[in-house]
């Protein structure tokens, strides 16, 4: 883009650093519902009596059906137009909500989580669409920070807000907060809003491509939740990861023989979308990794209470969110490359330090480290990702982007719960100390990947100016 042509892009959008603040709103909420509810699960079934399968699946319910459906998401925002998706998106999670709230039996309640899901699988990707097409240059680069750092800040203050929540006004509220949040955010985008037109009428969806890559990412999703419970050899858990690759292989000849297919296969082959979806992938499960693996630890192992347990996470997210601001300011100077490999080399370190040192005070320090380079990392996956995708790609690639950030969070429980069984069981030591030697060993591997596969910035041409 030339600066006479992101001149007029940005007085287009004068609130877009308003726009930023409401839209990250709404993504901090889809990100809360996953550790706030999680907080909250034993009130729960002590409540509506429900057993450890409901229990599990008012969790896994929302990952699946979010994950499942953001490919959607995206590609409807691309067709027609952003703002209309995000805002019935907020609609629909809102209502969602609302019901689940009420909920008075599993069925209730794991319904309603479903439509929590559906909803957040059109808000994150349309919503990151819109960013990426209102800010350019660095500017984006510091936008993509801000909502970067959201991932790891929602993680951590919803382990404290669902312990606060569940303790004064019962779990019914982990629910309902969102309700007047999701209203106020509404009201906000349908005034600050830009005109972002879609693709146009002639544009159609793909449905049975739609079809494909929802029970693709949905049969994936759901081996990786079983593989959590009945081990990575069970028949199930194995005929759901072959039923997920044979539907994926299905989709991708889908892709190519149709005239306007719900993503063009190309955009995948670009070495920096695969790239940014790398990183992402391995970000996400290595986040997940921390709070799980965290929270557990600080409990069973260290005997801190769930409100406690929040508390000490506070530090982990300022250090998120630190990691990101300045992965956002640094990422034009040193490139991607540089500042992934560096960001992954931290984070190992940081993994590596509770598997040899206990007590909770070294364990927050290490694992603050750790959460700091993996801030850092998320600027990392989007801006490479994003950064030469055109607008009317914008939202399938924010889909696609979504999809693996989902992805990568459920394999990250899925492995560490394996991994780590014996202590979540017992409380003893070995099994997080092989745990968070397991995440360290998996940062290093993705720095060395992300060494060969980020591509190298291209040097500005002499004299040209700066964007």
């Amino acid at each position: 883009m030339t600066d006479q042509a992101q001149a007029a892009a940005r007085s287009l959008h004068p609130q877009r650093w308003r726009l930023l603040g409401f839209l990250g709103a709404a993504q901090l909420m889809l990100i809360l519902d996953v550790t706030v509810v999680a907080v909250a699960l034993p009130q729960m079934g002590a409540d509506l009596g429900l057993a450890r399968d409901s229990l599990t699946w008012v969790v896994s319910a929302y990952t699946l059906a979010f994950g499942g459906l953001m490919l959607i998401g995206g590609r409807a925002a691309d067709i027609w137009g952003p703002g209309r998706v995000v805002t019935t998106g907020l609609l629909i999670f809102t209502t969602a909500s609302l019901v689940t709230g009420f909920a008075s039996n599993a069925e209730t309640l794991v319904g309603g989580r479903v439509a929590q899901g559906v909803g957040a699988a059109l808000i994150s990707p349309a919503a990151l669409s819109t960013l990426v097409r209102i800010f350019h240059g660095e500017e984006r680069n510091r936008a993509l920070g801000v909502w970067s750092a959201l991932g790891g800040v929602g993680a951590a203050i919803g382990v404290l807000l669902g312990g606060v929540l569940t303790a004064g006004l019962g779990w019914s509220w982990v629910f309902w907060i969102n309700v007047p949040v999701g209203l106020v955010v509404v009201v906000a985008l349908l005034r600050l809003m830009p005109p972002l037109p879609g693709s146009g009428p002639g544009t159609r969806l793909d449905v049975i491509g739609a079809v494909l890559v929802t029970a693709a990412t949905g049969a994936t999703t759901y081996a990786l939740i079983d593989a959590g419970h009945r081990g990575w050899g069970s028949g199930r858990t194995m005929g759901l990861v072959g039923l997920g690759l044979v539907l994926y292989a299905v989709l991708a000849g889908w892709l190519r023989a149709v005239r306007q297919p719900l993503f063009e296969p190309r955009l995948l082959a670009r070495r920096a979308v695969l790239a940014g979806t790398f990183v992402l992938f391995v970000t996400t499960a290595l986040m997940v990794s921390v709070f799980f693996l965290g929270t557990f630890h600080l409990q069973e192992r260290e005997g801190h209470g769930p409100l406690v347990t929040g508390l000490l996470f506070l530090p982990v997210a300022l250090a998120t969110m630190i990691g990101a601001q300045l992965g956002g300011r640094l990422i034009g100077q040193a490139g991607g490359r540089r500042l992934g490999v560096a960001a992954l080399v931290l984070a190992a370190a940081g993994l590596v330090v509770p598997a040899l040192a206990t007590g909770t005070v070294s364990t927050v320090v290490a694992v603050s480290v750790a959460a700091g380079g993996l801030g850092a990392l998320f600027v990392v996956a989007s801006v490479t990702a994003l950064a030469q995708v055109e607008p009317e790609d914008a939202g399938v690639a924010s889909g696609v982007l979504s999809t693996f950030h989902e992805l990568g969070a459920t394999l990250g429980a899925a492995v560490m719960s394996g991994v780590a069984a014996a202590s979540l069981v017992t409380g003893s030591g070995a099994g997080f100390e092989r745990a968070y030697l397991v995440a360290a060993a998996v940062a290093l591997v993705g720095a060395a990947v992300t060494a060969a596969l980020i591509p190298a910035p291209v040097p500005a041409p002499e004299g040209a100016a700066a964007r």
